[in-house]
């Protein structure tokens, strides 16, 4: 039988570590075509290398999303590398949380430009291929930040409820338009990632540190669902995952 994923296009950002590169690897190995892109391209290199020498296909270029001429450059690359786009993975994040007291509003805009407008100049710059094609899948990741309240996540949180409007929203309209895109948008719990790399609030960063510690698994589970939700036909959208360690309350 095929796989579904196989031969699909498949931009990935935030791709250098984490989520990200075990969801490159994952869908490599199925036969999906993807598409890197991070900040750090020395880590993104040694990725292609890796899939590459698994017998995968696999391309990086640098991206940072808060810039909208490279979420466009991405989406051209993998048009002139590969010739279409299937599926663009919007992933890349930052959680730098701490209280509103602390007032570190520097890392506020961060995580506004990053974790909202990089998931909006990634749709930005995709979209007119798939309505186009008339066909096109979109992933985000979001957090259970993005389900239900968490002191210490006030902004965190509040990015990602964003996604989760966002995205069911684009779910709606695009079933309206008859432009067949789907989405998924995933919600994980603690997941083994660099992400507590950007909290710089010392107890909070303490705090999220023993959580992860306690119940934290890896990112392979998340890049395992979204193989799942690209595996499925056309006619079939898992919008909403929410996923995290079966041992962690949430």
């Amino acid at each position: 039988m095929t796989d579904n994923i196989t031969g699909k296009v498949v931009i990935i950002t935030g791709a250098s570590s984490g989520i990200g590169e075990a969801t490159a690897k994952t869908l490599a190995a199925r036969g999906a075509k993807v598409v890197l892109g991070a900040r750090r391209t020395d880590k993104l290199d040694r990725i292609v290398e890796e899939i590459t020498a698994a017998g995968g296909e696999a391309i990086a270029q640098a991206l940072d999303v808060t810039a909208p001429a490279d979420n466009a450059a991405i989406v051209k690359l993998a048009k002139d590398s590969f010739g279409k786009v299937d599926v663009i993975f919007l992933n890349a994040g930052l959680m730098p949380s701490s209280p509103v007291s602390a007032l570190k509003t520097d890392e506020w805009d961060q995580m506004v430009d990053v974790n909202i407008k990089g998931v909006l100049n990634g749709v930005a710059a995709v979209m007119p291929e798939f309505l186009g094609q008339k066909s096109g899948h979109i992933l985000a990741t979001s957090s259970v930040a993005g389900l239900k309240a968490y002191p210490g996540a006030a902004v965190y949180g509040g990015t990602k409820w964003f996604v989760k409007n966002f995205m069911e929203v684009l779910r709606m309209e695009s079933a309206m338009e008859g432009t067949n895109i789907r989405t998924a948008t995933l919600y994980p719990a603690a997941i083994n990632t660099e992400l507590l790399g950007t909290i710089s609030d010392e107890d909070t960063a303490a705090g999220m540190k023993a959580l992860y510690d306690q119940f934290g698994i890896a990112p392979q589970r998340i890049a395992d669902v979204v193989a799942f939700a690209l595996s499925l036909p056309a006619d079939t959208t898992v919008n909403e995952f929410t996923v995290g360690p079966a041992n962690q309350p949430w």
